[in-house]
């Protein structure tokens, strides 16, 4: 999996004005995160892609209406999927191995459905039309083929349990395997 470049059709994803707003809230604070919303066109600190896109630095999740709801869940599920120590000096670029990547674009399908009106096929779609790239074509066939190492990336880092589902604990450093 690659995270290539926006595609042009980012205006059709679903946006943070399109789902219920605290639900954003509720989950990031499951995980020890704050999230902050800014003015329409404020620039957003800690976005990596820029524009609308949402940002981390720190404990701080920044977003505005217009941030795609997906890239709300990405940056969360970053701050999620890192150790401790990139987490303690973290602004703007997660980073991560190729295996953590992936791990984080799987909790975001599954944390989609902690956002009403958001959900996991809504995610995988706007995955698709943002411009995630995987070897299997689409979002969808990556969820029914390669994601299976993400979900045990996941499972060996305890953020998932054995049933698929978000544990809503941080990745330690001493949890941590290479990658």
């Amino acid at each position: 999996m690659a995270l290539t470049s926006r595609s042009d059709a980012v205006e059709v994803v679903l946006t943070l004005a399109e789902v219920v707003r605290g639900d954003l809230d509720t989950l990031a604070a499951k995980y020890g995160m704050r999230v902050v919303e800014l003015a329409p066109g404020e620039r957003i600190p800690g976005s990596y892609w820029g524009e609308s896109e949402a940002g981390l630095v720190g404990d701080r999740l920044y977003v505005r209406a217009d941030t795609p709801a997906h890239s709300a869940l990405h940056e969360l599920c970053h701050y999620v999927c890192m150790d401790d120590e990139r987490r303690a000096r973290l602004a703007t670029d997660a980073g991560g191995s190729d295996d953590e990547e992936c791990g984080v674009c799987y909790l975001e399908v599954l944390l989609a459905d902690e956002l009403a009106g958001f959900g996991r096929a809504r995610c995988l779609t706007d995955m698709d039309l943002w411009g995630y790239s995987f070897r299997e074509g689409s979002s969808s066939a990556w969820w029914a083929g390669d994601a299976r190492f993400a979900r045990a990336w996941l499972r060996e880092r305890t953020l998932i349990d054995a049933a698929d589902r978000p544990t809503f604990a941080l990745r330690r450093t001493d949890s941590a395997r290479t990658g």
